[in-house]
């Protein structure tokens, strides 16, 4: 039976290669964005490469786009096996990067997309996950969102100030662990993954790690075993080396 995965924002970056990565795996990948011309570029390309993949149409901020996309994906293949929540932006720098120069505009832009979008793609794509023998749901988080390495004074996230993106991360490691707990006695396995900072357009590809290495423990969570864990945040492990992987708190 076809393993089919949804990735939210799967037409560049870390996405994208998490959707090529899955499709070397066997598993036929959905490519989600919301610009067509990108979304159908991004799927043709897998296709070349040898790769199971589909454009379906999505924008995480716009729940008549999530509702059409869930009716698609129930119409061609009737259930969902691997839904990983990718899709973010950073909101940009504000002032002096400082928390009393975020602004509730950057915010609440920042939240739609990387909270409320995820929560409304997850709440859609339910049904079709419960259809599946074992899902697998993967948000990809970030390490920023560690309130621990926030207040880590000798480490490398002192410097950050600004709330939007951080706090979103945090935010979205809470609604990790909650929906890990609703299916905490289920084969849904629940997780959130930190790619580590890897070149991306999110970051301006300042970033140390490629979208190669970024998409590893999002595949890694996407793929666990029936005794693997749940309810963790667990990635890149930032000064352990660009091979080391663990849980983050």
């Amino acid at each position: 039976m076809t393993t089919t995965a949804l990735i939210t924002g799967a037409n560049k970056g870390i996405g994208y290669e998490t959707a090529r990565q899955l499709a070397a795996r066997g598993t036929t990948v959905l490519v989600g964005a919301r610009n067509p011309e990108l979304g159908q570029a991004a799927a043709d390309k897998l296709i070349v490469g040898g790769a199971a993949a589909r454009f379906v149409q999505l924008d995480v901020t716009d729940e008549v786009s999530i509702t059409r996309a869930a009716a698609r994906i129930r119409e061609e293949f009737g259930k969902l096996d691997i839904l990983i929540n990718n899709a973010a932006i950073t909101g940009g720098l504000e002032g002096d990067g400082k928390a009393s120069s975020t602004t509730l505009a950057t915010l609440r832009n920042v939240y739609e997309t990387n909270v409320f979008g995820v929560v409304a793609v997850t709440n859609a794509m339910l049904p079709l996950l419960r259809e599946a023998e074992a899902a697998r749901i993967v948000n990809v988080s970030s390490e920023v969102g560690s309130i621990s390495l926030a207040l880590d004074p000798d480490g490398p996230f002192w410097g950050m100030g600004a709330i939007s993106y951080p706090s979103s991360k945090t935010a979205l490691n809470m609604i990790t662990a909650q929906y890990a707990k609703e299916f905490w006695d289920t084969p849904i396995k629940v997780n959130a993954a930190n790619p580590g900072y890897t070149a991306t357009d999110l970051n301006g590809h300042t970033g140390f790690r490629t979208p190669e290495q970024g998409a590893e423990p999002i595949v890694h969570l996407a793929t666990l075993p029936t005794d693997g864990p749940t309810g963790r945040l667990w990635g890149y492990v930032w000064g352990a080396g660009n091979s080391e992987y663990g849980a983050l708190a």
